[in-house]
């Protein structure tokens, strides 16, 4: 099968938007904009998140083995458009727009997220063009009740919650 008819239905598979994060051993930030996200275990928590091999954080998870999952509120869009490579801001002066914390294992969480996970790298696969890292979550932040999720689907940011009052 070819790939284009492939990704064309994979765009109409919506999906909340997240920012995975890193920081490598020098104490510099990274950080991508990703929807391949999905729960694994419950327990032990877990996750899974695929990356492109190609990008800085996969090279920064695999040596630090930390990163963060920080799932979006529908009013940080600019963030997603940040860390998707939309605004030309380098890779640390992505971290430039919204407010960042440091995370348990050192990972950068997002304030204000609808929820962050912090993880510890318990496991990676590579397929193809991409890594699948498994994530054990050591902690979650989840935001207020009520916030709706950033979701993407077919080229378009889009939300299935009611904007809070």
């Amino acid at each position: 099968m070819e790939s284009a008819p492939f990704r064309d239905g994979m765009r109409r598979l919506a999906g909340g938007v997240t920012i995975i994060t890193s920081i490598d051993a020098e104490g510099r930030r990274c950080g991508i904009t990703a929807t391949a996200v999905c729960s694994l275990s419950a327990d032990p928590p877990a996750l899974i998140a695929c990356v492109n091999r190609e990008t800085s954080i996969a090279a920064v998870v695999e040596q630090r083995g930390v990163f963060a999952v920080n799932v979006l509120a529908t009013a940080q869009q600019a963030v997603a458009e940040t860390f998707a490579g939309r605004t030309g801001h380098a890779r640390e002066e992505r971290f430039s727009v919204g407010d960042w914390i440091e995370a348990a294992t050192g990972a950068p969480v997002l304030a204000g997220a609808a929820v962050s996970f912090d993880c510890r790298l318990a496991e990676l696969h590579c397929f193809a063009t991409h890594m699948i890292l498994i994530g054990s979550v050591v902690e979650t932040r989840c935001a207020t009740a009520g916030t709706p999720p950033l979701i993407y689907g077919d080229g378009a940011f889009l939300t299935t919650c009611p904007a809070a009052a």
